[in-house]
C-alpha cells in the first residue's frame, strides 16, 4: 500500500503542513482539515482541487483560488496562470523531501515514525 502526502507551503516553498493519506485516497480527502485554520491571500492548487466546495469555503475565507478548471466543467472559473506558475515551488519542495531515502522508501512503518521524519527532512531543507 501506498501512502500519499498533501503538503501546504508558503510563498517560498516551506511546508506549512501535511497530512498523510492512503495513496488510493483523492487528495480532497483531507484537504478540508489542512486548510483549517490558514490564513492566506490566495491558495495554488492543481487541477484534481477545482470542486465547488473548495472554491465556496475559499471565496468565504477571501482566499482568491487559483486553481486551473477542470476540461470537463460547463462554467469553468478564471485563474491566473501568471500565478500559477510559482505552483513550482510545491513540486521543488517534494523533490527536494524525497532526497530522504527514509521519506522516498516510506521505511517508516508506523505513520508517526513516518510523519516524524518528514518533519525531519522538513526542517532540514528550511535550513539550508
Amino acid at each position: 500500500m501506498a501512502t500519499k502526502i498533501l503538503a501546504l507551503t508558503d510563498a517560498r516553498g516551506n511546508q506549512i503542513d501535511f497530512r498523510l493519506m492512503p495513496g488510493q485516497a483523492h487528495d480532497l480527502v483531507r484537504a478540508r482539515e489542512l486548510l483549517a485554520g490558514v490564513c492566506c491571500q490566495s491558495l495554488l492548487a492543481d487541477k484534481s482541487f477545482d470542486v465547488d466546495w473548495l472554491r465556496e469555503l475559499l471565496v468565504e475565507r477571501r482566499i482568491e483560488a487559483v486553481i486551473p478548471p477542470k476540461s470537463n466543467r460547463k462554467n469553468p472559473a478564471l485563474c491566473d496562470m501568471e500565478i500559477y506558475k510559482w505552483r513550482r515551488l510545491v513540486e521543488n519542495f517534494f523533490q527536494k523531501l524525497k532526497e530522504f531515502k527514509r521519506v522516498a522508501m516510506r521505511a517508516r512503518k508506523t505513520d508517526t515514525s513516518f510523519e516524524a521524519m518528514i518533519h525531519v527532512g522538513a526542517t532540514i531543507i528550511r535550513t539550508r
